[in-house]
């Protein structure tokens, strides 16, 4: 099974803010959709928490909230004590790609212990203030695709689409 992380990250790191996204790209919300969809998706409680309700879950994939909380209940969602806990629930059930979808903590976990395989990663071109930032993802990653957008009116920022895969 493939584990992906896919975020959007501003130039300096940020990538949310006062429990939001700190920035609305249509554009970037349908690739994270359409990426996604019909998939097992790995998210953090915090990060959970700061879906819209009415989007919680996140329809036509299965989410997965890691918590040490005990006793969170998660309607529509399997709740894991850990992130090897979430993936394996993905790989078990015949994933074949799962996606860690945040937040900063969950990420940097995933980083850390090299669990990521590949990312696709939205590159939104602007110094945007926020309180949580994408951790380094260290060496050995190759770009094998990119995607590039202007500003317009619909989006505040220009921003790039990239996949990027680990070379091991």
């Amino acid at each position: 099974m493939i584990i992906s992380a896919i975020a959007a990250v501003a130039d300096n790191g940020t990538i949310g803010k006062d429990g939001g996204l700190p920035w609305n790209l249509p554009d970037d919300m349908k690739f994270f959709q359409r990426t996604t969809v019909n998939h097992h998706v790995i998210t953090g409680r915090k990060n959970y928490e700061s879906i819209p309700e009415r989007f919680r879950p996140l329809p036509n994939r299965t989410n997965i909230v890691v918590t040490r909380a005990e006793g969170y209940k998660a309607p529509g969602a399997f709740v894991c004590r850990s992130l090897e806990e979430a993936i394996d629930l993905a790989r078990n059930a015949g994933e074949t790609e799962c996606f860690i979808i945040g937040g900063g903590q969950i990420y940097e976990e995933a980083f850390a212990k090299k669990l990521i395989h590949r990312v696709y990663l939205t590159n939104v071109h602007a110094e945007v203030a926020g309180d949580v930032k994408f951790p380094a993802i260290g060496k050995g990653w190759k770009e094998v695709w990119v995607e590039h957008h202007k500003a317009d009116e619909r989006h505040k920022y220009p921003f790039t689409f990239k996949v990027l895969q680990h070379l091991n």
